[in-house]
């Protein structure tokens, strides 16, 4: 797999960095779910609907932990 290195981003606020940062790991992560999509040709793969539904049930769960972790108020570590 081939990895491109990008020189540091300087970024002006928190905000712009958020931006570039989630753009470029959405469309990584699409561009993924894309390519998984291509194991659906039923003349190149055998497959079992139980395989498939665990694929998905698996992407579903960590998307749902995922999204929760940006709904959900981290709290804050106790000290005296």
């Amino acid at each position: 797999m081939l990895h491109l290195i990008m020189p540091k981003q300087k970024f002006t606020s928190k905000r712009a960095r958020f931006l570039s940062v989630a753009e470029t790991r959405t469309n990584t992560i699409i561009e993924k779910i894309r390519i998984l999509g291509n194991c659906s040709n039923r003349s190149l793969y055998e497959y079992s609907k139980d395989e498939i539904d665990k694929i998905f049930r698996a992407i579903q769960d960590k998307l749902n932990e995922t999204k929760t972790r940006f709904i959900v108020k981290r709290e804050k570590e106790f000290k005296l």
